[in-house]
């Protein structure tokens, strides 16, 4: 007699998320088209393409001679203190013969008209100091006017990273609508992974990953998930997680493609 040995068929289970690779692709955390806040003459330009620029490092300077001039007038006004020194010695004096008349006055030698004269004269004496310190405190603020001025005619760098493109060149009109250099952030990468929609409810913010970088890459580097996308993709079924990959040597470049995988929960 023949018998069969009959071996129960078990559908099998979707692979858990955690061990499943998915496409990805390594983004910069930010593309910077730098721009000027004010229009003018582009004097020189420090950096090219490739190089590697730090947060507040100079990259370009608009020509600015009328700005320095300006700056410089405007210096000498401010630290000039000879009309309030003038007008101190002035009240100073006046003061003194105030007091000499309101003397006389109470020892009734002095006449009613000659004390209000005195006393009319310290008053104006008082307004002209006053305005001399408001006119040097405004000099001042027109210095510090003067010199942001300047200071946007100096273009620096707002972050770490890497000069994509250089598009303008010394001796060039700068609009407020140009922009001179293309800065990508490097550090850190944001990776893009597309997953099926059927894993949305697996993966959570904060979830860690490995990534792998595509040939001829090689290496894999652990990344964070920041943001998961909220809105599904109906063409493909597929949905994105963005996650950060800390790149702090920059040994890792923008724009290649990688596959990652979730760790164990």
């Amino acid at each position: 007699m023949i018998r069969f040995l009959v071996i129960p068929v078990v559908a099998m289970a979707s692979l858990p998320v955690q061990a499943q690779g998915f496409d990805c692709l390594m983004d910069p955390a930010e593309v910077i088209e730098l721009g000027s806040p004010v229009a003018g003459l582009l004097d020189e330009v420090l950096v090219d393409r490739g190089d590697i620029v730090t947060k507040g490092q100079v990259v370009a300077r608009l020509n600015s001679a009328v700005e320095q001039s300006t700056v410089e007038l405007l210096r000498t006004r401010a630290n000039s203190t000879a009309v309030i020194d003038a007008q101190s010695e002035q009240l100073a004096m006046v003061e003194k013969r105030f007091e000499r008349i309101k003397g006389l006055r109470e020892k009734k030698i002095a006449t009613v008209e000659a004390y209000d004269q005195v006393e009319a004269e310290r008053i104006a004496a008082r307004s002209l100091l006053f305005q001399a310190e408001l006119n040097r405190e405004i000099a001042e603020q027109e210095l510090q006017r003067a010199e942001i001025i300047l200071q946007q005619r100096t273009i620096r760098s707002p972050a770490d990273g890497v000069v994509d493109s250089r598009n303008l060149v010394p001796g060039e009109y700068v609009g407020t609508d140009d922009h001179l250099l293309t800065i990508l952030k490097h550090d850190p990468l944001i990776v893009e992974a597309f997953l099926p929609v059927e894993e949305y409810s697996h993966i959570t913010v904060g979830d860690g990953a490995t990534v792998h970088p595509a040939p001829p890459l090689e290496g894999s580097f652990a990344a964070t998930v920041t943001s998961i996308d909220s809105v599904f993709d109906a063409a493909s079924a597929t949905f994105s997680v963005f996650l950060e990959l800390p790149n702090p040597d920059r040994a890792l470049p923008a724009g290649h493609r990688c596959t990652l995988t979730f760790d164990p929960a």
